[in-house]
Protein backbone atom coordinates (compact mmCIF):
# COMPACT_ATOMS: atom_id res chain seq x y z
CA UNK A 1 0.00 0.00 0.00
CA UNK A 2 1.57 3.86 -0.61
CA UNK A 3 2.07 5.56 1.99
CA UNK A 4 0.74 8.80 1.65
CA UNK A 5 0.69 12.12 4.05
CA UNK A 6 -2.66 13.24 4.92
CA UNK A 7 -2.72 15.97 2.08
CA UNK A 8 -1.94 13.58 -0.48
CA UNK A 9 -4.81 11.24 0.69
CA UNK A 10 -7.27 14.17 0.67
CA UNK A 11 -6.27 15.48 -2.67
CA UNK A 12 -6.43 11.70 -3.99
CA UNK A 13 -9.88 10.92 -2.51
CA UNK A 14 -10.98 14.20 -3.96
CA UNK A 15 -9.97 13.20 -7.06
CA UNK A 16 -11.74 9.77 -7.16
CA UNK A 17 -14.73 11.42 -5.90
CA UNK A 18 -15.15 13.62 -8.70
CA UNK A 19 -13.69 10.46 -10.92
CA UNK A 20 -17.09 8.88 -9.89
CA UNK A 21 -19.31 11.51 -10.10
CA UNK A 22 -18.08 12.24 -13.80
CA UNK A 23 -18.86 8.47 -14.74
CA UNK A 24 -22.21 8.65 -12.62
CA UNK A 25 -23.55 11.81 -14.82
CA UNK A 26 -21.93 10.20 -17.84
CA UNK A 27 -24.26 7.09 -17.03
CA UNK A 28 -27.47 9.19 -16.39
CA UNK A 29 -26.65 11.29 -19.69
CA UNK A 30 -26.98 7.91 -21.87
CA UNK A 31 -29.45 6.57 -19.85
CA UNK A 32 -31.80 9.83 -20.67
CA UNK A 33 -30.36 10.65 -24.39
CA UNK A 34 -31.69 7.19 -25.21
CA UNK A 35 -35.03 8.18 -23.57
CA UNK A 36 -35.01 11.55 -25.87
CA UNK A 37 -34.46 9.11 -28.62
CA UNK A 38 -35.78 6.10 -29.01
CA UNK A 39 -38.62 6.85 -26.82
CA UNK A 40 -39.23 10.49 -27.15
CA UNK A 41 -37.97 11.38 -30.26
CA UNK A 42 -37.03 14.68 -29.16
CA UNK A 43 -34.74 17.46 -30.24
CA UNK A 44 -33.65 18.14 -26.83
CA UNK A 45 -32.63 16.40 -23.15
CA UNK A 46 -36.49 16.08 -21.86
CA UNK A 47 -36.52 12.77 -20.27
CA UNK A 48 -33.30 13.36 -18.71
CA UNK A 49 -34.63 16.61 -17.03
CA UNK A 50 -37.62 15.71 -15.99
CA UNK A 51 -36.01 12.79 -14.11
CA UNK A 52 -33.28 15.26 -12.48
CA UNK A 53 -36.06 17.79 -11.50
CA UNK A 54 -37.87 14.90 -10.06
CA UNK A 55 -34.70 13.17 -8.17
CA UNK A 56 -33.57 16.54 -6.63
CA UNK A 57 -36.54 18.01 -5.68
CA UNK A 58 -37.36 14.48 -3.83
CA UNK A 59 -33.55 14.67 -2.29
CA UNK A 60 -33.70 18.38 -1.52
CA UNK A 61 -36.84 17.76 0.42
CA UNK A 62 -34.54 15.00 2.22
CA UNK A 63 -31.76 17.33 2.81
CA UNK A 64 -34.16 19.93 4.75
CA UNK A 65 -36.08 17.64 6.67
CA UNK A 66 -33.94 14.31 6.99
CA UNK A 67 -31.85 15.80 9.82
CA UNK A 68 -34.55 15.38 12.59
CA UNK A 69 -35.74 12.23 10.93
CA UNK A 70 -32.05 10.28 11.71
CA UNK A 71 -32.31 11.37 14.90
CA UNK A 72 -35.36 10.11 16.02
CA UNK A 73 -35.14 7.59 14.95
CA UNK A 74 -31.91 6.70 16.68
CA UNK A 75 -33.12 7.85 18.99
CA UNK A 76 -30.92 10.60 20.13
CA UNK A 77 -30.66 12.94 23.14
CA UNK A 78 -29.66 16.51 22.81
CA UNK A 79 -26.98 17.10 25.38
CA UNK A 80 -27.53 19.88 27.65
CA UNK A 81 -24.38 22.59 28.34
CA UNK A 82 -23.26 21.80 32.04
CA UNK A 83 -24.69 18.09 31.96
CA UNK A 84 -20.99 16.49 33.72
CA UNK A 85 -22.08 13.22 32.10
CA UNK A 86 -20.77 14.73 28.67
CA UNK A 87 -18.25 17.80 29.49
CA UNK A 88 -15.76 16.08 28.13
CA UNK A 89 -17.62 14.84 24.94
CA UNK A 90 -18.48 18.83 24.71
CA UNK A 91 -14.89 20.23 25.87
CA UNK A 92 -13.68 18.14 22.76
CA UNK A 93 -16.43 18.92 19.82
CA UNK A 94 -15.78 22.61 21.63
CA UNK A 95 -12.28 21.89 20.29
CA UNK A 96 -12.37 20.65 17.07
CA UNK A 97 -14.80 22.89 16.11
CA UNK A 98 -12.22 26.09 16.89
CA UNK A 99 -9.53 24.06 14.72
CA UNK A 100 -11.70 23.52 11.85
CA UNK A 101 -13.34 27.18 11.53
CA UNK A 102 -16.82 25.68 11.69
CA UNK A 103 -19.82 26.18 13.57
CA UNK A 104 -19.94 24.10 17.06
CA UNK A 105 -22.63 21.56 16.06
CA UNK A 106 -25.43 20.18 17.64
CA UNK A 107 -24.44 17.30 19.90
CA UNK A 108 -26.20 14.41 20.71
CA UNK A 109 -26.11 11.02 22.81
CA UNK A 110 -27.81 7.88 21.62
CA UNK A 111 -28.42 5.16 24.41
CA UNK A 112 -26.51 2.13 22.75
CA UNK A 113 -23.72 -0.01 24.26
CA UNK A 114 -21.84 -0.08 20.29
CA UNK A 115 -18.81 2.41 19.44
CA UNK A 116 -20.16 4.48 16.62
CA UNK A 117 -21.38 7.63 15.76
CA UNK A 118 -22.57 9.95 13.15
CA UNK A 119 -23.11 13.25 11.41
CA UNK A 120 -26.13 14.99 9.92
CA UNK A 121 -27.43 17.99 8.50
CA UNK A 122 -27.02 20.33 5.48
CA UNK A 123 -24.70 22.21 6.07
CA UNK A 124 -22.22 23.78 8.33
CA UNK A 125 -24.43 26.12 10.38
CA UNK A 126 -27.00 23.60 10.45
CA UNK A 127 -24.91 20.29 11.69
CA UNK A 128 -25.86 17.85 13.92
CA UNK A 129 -23.13 15.29 15.63
CA UNK A 130 -24.18 12.04 17.18
CA UNK A 131 -22.15 9.63 19.56
CA UNK A 132 -23.21 6.50 21.25
CA UNK A 133 -22.83 6.07 24.86
CA UNK A 134 -20.34 3.23 23.97
CA UNK A 135 -18.52 5.17 21.79
CA UNK A 136 -17.94 7.38 25.40
CA UNK A 137 -17.32 4.12 27.63
CA UNK A 138 -14.84 2.74 25.26
CA UNK A 139 -12.80 5.47 23.91
CA UNK A 140 -9.57 7.85 25.89
CA UNK A 141 -10.10 11.49 25.10
CA UNK A 142 -7.32 11.49 22.10
CA UNK A 143 -9.83 8.81 20.32
CA UNK A 144 -13.08 10.73 21.05
CA UNK A 145 -10.93 13.86 19.25
CA UNK A 146 -10.63 11.37 16.40
CA UNK A 147 -13.77 10.10 15.72
CA UNK A 148 -15.04 13.85 16.29
CA UNK A 149 -12.38 15.23 14.11
CA UNK A 150 -13.78 12.15 11.86
CA UNK A 151 -17.18 13.89 11.61
CA UNK A 152 -16.59 17.23 11.40
CA UNK A 153 -14.65 16.65 8.36
CA UNK A 154 -18.15 15.18 6.94
CA UNK A 155 -19.51 18.97 7.48
CA UNK A 156 -16.36 20.35 6.53
CA UNK A 157 -16.57 18.61 3.11
CA UNK A 158 -20.17 19.13 2.83
CA UNK A 159 -20.51 15.55 2.86
CA UNK A 160 -24.32 15.57 3.41
CA UNK A 161 -25.09 17.23 0.59
CA UNK A 162 -22.70 15.38 -1.80
CA UNK A 163 -24.71 12.41 -0.93
CA UNK A 164 -27.93 14.14 -1.59
CA UNK A 165 -26.61 15.09 -4.98
CA UNK A 166 -25.62 11.29 -5.52
CA UNK A 167 -29.63 10.35 -4.02
CA UNK A 168 -30.93 12.87 -6.79
CA UNK A 169 -28.78 10.46 -9.47
CA UNK A 170 -29.89 7.49 -7.82
CA UNK A 171 -33.75 8.73 -8.59
CA UNK A 172 -33.32 10.14 -11.33
CA UNK A 173 -31.64 7.06 -12.98
CA UNK A 174 -33.96 4.90 -11.63
CA UNK A 175 -37.30 6.68 -12.76
CA UNK A 176 -35.51 6.42 -16.32
CA UNK A 177 -34.76 3.15 -15.83
CA UNK A 178 -38.43 2.40 -15.34
CA UNK A 179 -40.26 4.57 -17.58
CA UNK A 180 -37.65 2.79 -20.38
CA UNK A 181 -38.51 -0.78 -19.63
CA UNK A 182 -41.80 -0.05 -19.27
CA UNK A 183 -42.07 1.74 -22.59
CA UNK A 184 -39.37 -0.99 -24.17
CA UNK A 185 -41.88 -2.35 -26.41
CA UNK A 186 -43.46 0.65 -27.54
CA UNK A 187 -39.78 2.09 -27.81
CA UNK A 188 -38.61 -0.60 -29.55
CA UNK A 189 -42.12 -0.35 -32.36
CA UNK A 190 -41.09 3.24 -32.80
CA UNK A 191 -37.16 3.11 -33.60
CA UNK A 192 -38.38 0.56 -35.92
CA UNK A 193 -40.30 2.41 -38.05
CA UNK A 194 -38.62 5.56 -37.55
CA UNK A 195 -35.08 4.31 -38.21
CA UNK A 196 -34.78 1.85 -40.80
CA UNK A 197 -32.49 4.11 -42.20
CA UNK A 198 -30.40 4.44 -39.48
CA UNK A 199 -28.33 1.13 -40.39
CA UNK A 200 -26.81 -1.40 -37.52
CA UNK A 201 -25.35 1.61 -35.82
CA UNK A 202 -28.64 3.15 -34.34
CA UNK A 203 -29.05 -0.58 -33.74
CA UNK A 204 -25.87 -1.87 -31.45
CA UNK A 205 -27.00 1.72 -29.56
CA UNK A 206 -29.98 0.70 -28.68
CA UNK A 207 -29.32 -2.62 -27.38
CA UNK A 208 -26.35 -1.33 -25.39
CA UNK A 209 -29.38 1.15 -24.08
CA UNK A 210 -31.55 -1.69 -23.23
CA UNK A 211 -28.75 -3.46 -21.16
CA UNK A 212 -28.19 0.13 -19.26
CA UNK A 213 -31.66 -0.41 -18.61
CA UNK A 214 -31.19 -3.26 -16.94
CA UNK A 215 -28.45 -2.72 -15.21
CA UNK A 216 -28.91 0.70 -14.31
CA UNK A 217 -30.48 -0.03 -10.43
CA UNK A 218 -26.99 -2.22 -10.13
CA UNK A 219 -24.71 0.16 -11.54
CA UNK A 220 -26.47 3.32 -10.07
CA UNK A 221 -25.69 1.72 -6.50
CA UNK A 222 -22.21 0.83 -7.15
CA UNK A 223 -21.45 4.07 -7.42
CA UNK A 224 -23.21 5.54 -4.85
CA UNK A 225 -21.29 2.85 -2.77
CA UNK A 226 -18.23 4.41 -4.17
CA UNK A 227 -18.89 7.91 -3.59
CA UNK A 228 -19.13 6.84 0.05
CA UNK A 229 -16.08 4.68 0.56
CA UNK A 230 -14.27 7.86 -0.39
CA UNK A 231 -15.79 10.83 1.33
CA UNK A 232 -15.07 7.77 4.19
CA UNK A 233 -11.60 7.65 3.59
CA UNK A 234 -11.57 11.78 2.65
CA UNK A 235 -13.20 11.93 5.66
CA UNK A 236 -10.17 10.25 8.12
CA UNK A 237 -7.84 12.47 6.28
CA UNK A 238 -9.55 15.87 7.57
CA UNK A 239 -10.00 14.13 10.85
CA UNK A 240 -6.48 13.62 11.02
CA UNK A 241 -5.46 16.97 9.91
CA UNK A 242 -7.51 18.65 12.25
CA UNK A 243 -5.99 16.60 15.34
CA UNK A 244 -2.60 16.31 13.92
CA UNK A 245 -2.64 12.92 15.16
CA UNK A 246 -3.82 10.28 13.04
CA UNK A 247 -2.86 7.82 15.34
CA UNK A 248 -5.57 8.23 17.48
CA UNK A 249 -8.33 8.09 14.76
CA UNK A 250 -6.36 4.82 14.11
CA UNK A 251 -6.54 3.27 17.32
CA UNK A 252 -10.21 4.24 17.71
CA UNK A 253 -11.17 2.50 14.74
CA UNK A 254 -9.41 -0.69 15.92
CA UNK A 255 -11.76 -0.08 19.16
CA UNK A 256 -14.75 0.57 16.90
CA UNK A 257 -14.01 -2.73 14.87
CA UNK A 258 -13.54 -4.66 17.95
CA UNK A 259 -16.68 -4.53 19.27
CA UNK A 260 -18.84 -7.46 17.83
CA UNK A 261 -22.50 -6.22 18.73
CA UNK A 262 -24.62 -3.82 15.45
CA UNK A 263 -25.76 -0.66 16.81
CA UNK A 264 -29.41 -1.41 17.18
CA UNK A 265 -30.34 1.96 17.47
CA UNK A 266 -29.12 2.64 14.02
CA UNK A 267 -31.32 1.96 11.25
CA UNK A 268 -30.35 0.84 7.95
CA UNK A 269 -31.45 3.59 6.15
CA UNK A 270 -28.91 5.66 8.62
CA UNK A 271 -26.20 3.20 8.33
CA UNK A 272 -24.26 5.05 5.55
CA UNK A 273 -23.89 8.15 7.74
CA UNK A 274 -21.70 6.06 10.63
CA UNK A 275 -18.45 5.88 11.24
CA UNK A 276 -18.51 2.29 10.88
CA UNK A 277 -21.22 0.09 9.61
CA UNK A 278 -23.61 -0.51 12.52
CA UNK A 279 -25.52 -3.57 11.11
CA UNK A 280 -21.66 -5.64 11.20
CA UNK A 281 -22.04 -6.91 8.36
CA UNK A 282 -19.63 -8.75 6.63
CA UNK A 283 -19.02 -7.62 3.52
CA UNK A 284 -17.94 -3.94 4.81
CA UNK A 285 -15.10 -6.10 6.81
CA UNK A 286 -13.41 -7.50 3.48
CA UNK A 287 -11.28 -6.53 0.31
CA UNK A 288 -11.95 -8.15 -2.63
CA UNK A 289 -13.61 -6.75 -6.01
CA UNK A 290 -17.03 -7.92 -4.55
CA UNK A 291 -16.78 -5.71 -1.46
CA UNK A 292 -15.03 -2.67 -3.89
CA UNK A 293 -17.91 -2.34 -5.76
CA UNK A 294 -21.17 -2.84 -2.91
CA UNK A 295 -19.82 -2.37 0.57
CA UNK A 296 -21.08 1.24 2.28
CA UNK A 297 -17.60 1.73 4.17
CA UNK A 298 -14.19 1.06 3.42
CA UNK A 299 -12.53 -1.90 5.53
CA UNK A 300 -11.24 -0.77 8.91
CA UNK A 301 -8.25 -2.23 9.13
CA UNK A 302 -7.67 -0.44 5.39
CA UNK A 303 -8.65 2.57 6.96
CA UNK A 304 -6.28 1.77 10.06
CA UNK A 305 -3.67 0.96 8.27
CA UNK A 306 -3.26 4.34 6.03
CA UNK A 307 -3.62 6.44 8.86
CA UNK A 308 -0.73 4.50 10.45
CA UNK A 309 0.60 5.59 7.30
CA UNK A 310 0.13 9.03 7.69
CA UNK A 311 1.85 9.60 10.67
CA UNK A 312 4.61 7.35 9.47
CA UNK A 313 3.85 3.99 11.46
CA UNK A 314 3.91 0.65 10.57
Amino acid sequence: MQVRNLYEQQASNKRNTILVMVVFVLFLSFLGCGADTFLLQAGFPLATIIALAIGFGSSMWSLNNGAQAVLRASDAQAITHGDPRYQQLMNVVEEISIASGLPQPKVYVIPDPDPNAFATGKDPDNAHLAVTEGLLAKLNREELQGVVAHEMGHIKNYDIRMMTVVAALIGAVMLLSQVGMRSSMYGATRRRSSDRSGGSGNALVFILWIIAMILAPIISQILAMAVSRQREYLADASGAELTRNPGALASALEKIDAAVEPTRSIKKGVAHLCIADPLGRSLNAREGTFSDLFATHPPIRKRIAILRGMSYQR
